[in-house]
């Protein structure tokens, strides 16, 4: 049996997030606040979370946090906030999707099975294949590790998504739809300028360790491409 988290205060919104759940295949499980949805997770190890921001005792941001610390099972923030700046902020610390109440419970079914699409794809078996090396830069996407050198880099899953995603296709140019398509998936409703806050921060995060021989290059009007050297 596989297990559906749904973390929200509302019994009105869990009840019919609920009864949508079965109809996927879905055990729900409930959870009231933030603590509970911790317990829960633990407890039931679920195979996707629906997680709502604004919860008594802990909110959905911090619950993320320590979902991502131990585990890669999807997460989905739901929020009657729509700021950018919150959005972004979600998948930054390791969301996988973020849907903005009012919501559409088949919307929320989509989103649910986009993220179990990309995370089957994800999970095979161990190989190399999982594995990219390009110069002192190690892509580990079975254990969701970026070294530099001897240097672990702390990225969000996202962001060694999107570095797996770019460096994987060395100088090919990605626009910024292709980034929201590949790693958000066709069924996220975001905007580019979810793509360029992401591509700042991760740039950021690399910039601060010498990396000779390669760089994330802005394509002004177009995107993004992972730029390497013949030398390398």
């Amino acid at each position: 049996m596989q297990y559906i988290l749904i973390a929200d205060d509302n019994p009105d919104i869990t009840d019919v997030l609920s009864e949508y759940a079965k109809r996927e295949d879905l055990e729900p499980v409930i959870a009231s606040d933030g603590l509970e949805a911790i317990q829960m997770f633990h407890k039931y190890n679920p195979v996707v979370v629906l997680l709502d921001v604004m919860m008594p005792k802990e909110d959905g941001y911090e619950v993320c946090r320590k979902i991502r610390a131990k585990s890669e099972t999807p997460v989905i923030l739901i929020t009657a906030r729509g700021e950018d700046f919150e959005r972004v902020m979600g998948l930054d610390i390791g969301a996988d999707d973020y849907i903005v109440k009012p919501f559409s419970p088949n919307e929320v079914m989509a989103r649910v099975r986009a993220v179990l699409r990309r995370m089957t794809k994800k999970t095979g078996n161990v190989n190399n294949e999982n594995v990219l090396t390009i110069g002192e830069l190690v892509i580990n996407l079975e254990e969701y590790t970026l070294f530099i050198g001897s240097r672990k880099m702390q990225l969000t899953k996202k962001e060694i998504e999107t570095m797996w995603t770019l460096a994987s296709n060395p100088n090919k140019v990605f626009t910024r739809d292709n980034l929201l398509d590949s790693l958000w998936g066709f069924d996220y409703y975001g905007d580019t300028r979810t793509v360029d806050s992401h591509i700042k921060r991760l740039r950021a995060k690399l910039d601060s360790v010498e990396h000779p021989g390669w760089g994330l290059k802005t394509i002004w009007g177009v995107g993004y491409k992972f730029d390497i050297e013949d030398s390398i």
